[in-house]
């Protein structure tokens, strides 16, 4: 039996789709990839009514989807999903990929991809070497404050305590989404850009997710929140209305358009959410950093340089 790197991943939506895209380039497995990215999205629309449910239950999905009896096909289990009253919907579980053909691999090596909620998380705890997860929560947990702003995830090994966390950042993967500065016309400077030298000059409210008060206060900076009263949108009260009413706030803007409809003008893109691979340090062996190269390739603008 060969060596098995575990890797933490995602289990549903875009972070896991832009892991399994990398899987499907560095490895050569399209078919094993577009299987489990069809299979989660059909089951997505499932649960959010957009398709009608066929005449089978969840359990008897699940059992159609998951090969149990062969590591090298994707498993897959069911969660909560947080919408009105909490349906059962399938996510990814584990699938094992063999690394035959990669240069450097031991014999009968292979990567297990092993779903968890929260793979960051796991990766802090010591229960993998190496996982992919969102730059979101690495700033929500663990970089430093500080007065400047970070504004790249190129930047955020240098804000992390090693004293804290083994973790670093390696890689993004480039399915970015930004964390945009987002304001009324009345309250949009008349001249200049709405930005973070606008903040600096700014005092008032400014609307943010409360999940997300720790990384505002990361990527804007400390010293440009003097003055500034952090304000959540009212439960069920859509993020994009909330900042119409405040005048101004960060939202993770995707294409703009509804921001628009709102009255909103868009302004300085604040920071990447992007799916970054991840790597516990302290847990690396020689066949983990051959995996972490693989992984990594080369090819990307948010590609980081990480000392060793």
């Amino acid at each position: 039996m060969g060596e098995t790197i575990p890797i933490a991943v995602p289990r549903k939506g875009r972070p896991l789709e832009s892991v399994l895209d990398r899987l499907a380039d560095r490895l050569g497995v399209p078919g094993l990839a577009d299987d489990i990215t069809s299979t989660l999205r059909h089951e997505k629309a499932l649960t959010k009514g957009s398709i009608d449910p066929d005449e089978e239950d969840v359990y008897h999905r699940l059992a159609d989807y998951s090969a149990v009896d062969d590591p090298t096909e994707p498993e897959y289990t069911l969660v909560r999903d947080d919408r009105a009253g909490k349906p059962r919907r399938i996510v990814f579980d584990s699938v094992t990929v063999p690394l035959t053909g990669v240069e450097g691999a031991p014999d009968d090596a292979t990567i297990q991809l092993v779903g968890r909620e929260e793979p960051f998380r796991s990766l802090r705890t010591h229960e993998f070497a190496l996982g992919f997860d969102s730059a979101d929560l690495v700033l929500e947990e663990v970089v430093e404050l500080r007065p400047e702003p970070l504004g790249r995830i190129a930047d955020i090994n240098a804000r992390i305590d090693p004293s804290d966390t083994d973790v670093q950042v390696v890689t993004g993967l480039g399915d970015t989404v930004y964390h945009t500065l987002l304001a009324t016309p009345e309250v949009a400077p008349a001249s200049g850009s709405l930005d973070r030298d606008f903040l600096e000059y700014y005092e008032g409210s400014l609307c943010i997710e409360p999940r997300y008060e720790r990384l505002v206060q990361a990527v804007l900076g400390t010293r440009a929140l003097a003055g500034i009263d952090f304000r959540y949108p009212e439960e069920g009260r859509e993020e994009e209305a909330a900042i119409a009413d405040a005048g101004l706030g960060v939202y993770l803007t995707v294409t703009g358009s509804t921001a628009r409809e709102h009255g909103l003008l868009l302004g300085e893109q604040l920071f990447p959410s992007e799916t970054v691979l991840l790597e516990n340090a302290a847990e690396t062996t020689e066949t983990v950093a051959l995996v972490r190269a693989l992984l990594n390739g080369g090819d990307l603008e948010t590609e980081l340089a990480v000392s060793r």
